[in-house]
């Protein structure tokens, strides 16, 4: 009996996980630089030299972003929640920065002063004394 088997034979350049690879890199491609232009947009932020400046941003307000929605207390409280979890702690203002303890559900997350400025309707915190990693919370 014959074999009946057959295989689709592409040109490399033309091979459908060559074609796939090249799709998702253009697409990599164009996701960035959709998304750079915005951060370049949303880099006008100054930066919040003391507690009261940062108490006068945070009072009455919530603090989102997708999936996360906090209250900071200017009694220095932190409550809320991310991504379906609880959050609590507590912060102080030390030497410029916002300094606090943090639980997410049982996790403690470290003790960390942050670099807070305030762009509009947001406010970004950078990590480490403003060195680490940021993360724009807008404010509602």
């Amino acid at each position: 009996m014959p074999d009946r088997t057959f295989s689709l034979r592409f040109p490399a350049h033309r091979r459908p996980e060559v074609l796939w690879t090249h799709l998702l890199m253009a697409g990599t491609i164009l996701l960035s630089a959709l998304l750079g232009t915005g951060l370049r947009a949303d880099s006008a932020f100054d930066r919040v030299e003391n507690r009261e400046g940062f108490v006068a941003q945070i009072t009455g307000r919530e603090l989102t972003y997708p999936g996360i929605r906090l209250q900071v207390s200017d009694a220095g409280r932190i409550d809320g929640r991310a991504f379906g979890r609880q959050v609590t702690g507590d912060w102080r203002w030390q030497d410029g920065y916002f300094c606090r303890t943090m639980f997410w559900g049982r996790k403690e997350l470290a003790y960390n002063c942050q670099l807070v400025e305030k762009g509009a309707g947001a406010l970004r915190f950078t990590s480490d004394r403003g060195t680490g990693d940021s993360a724009v919370l807008r404010l509602r």
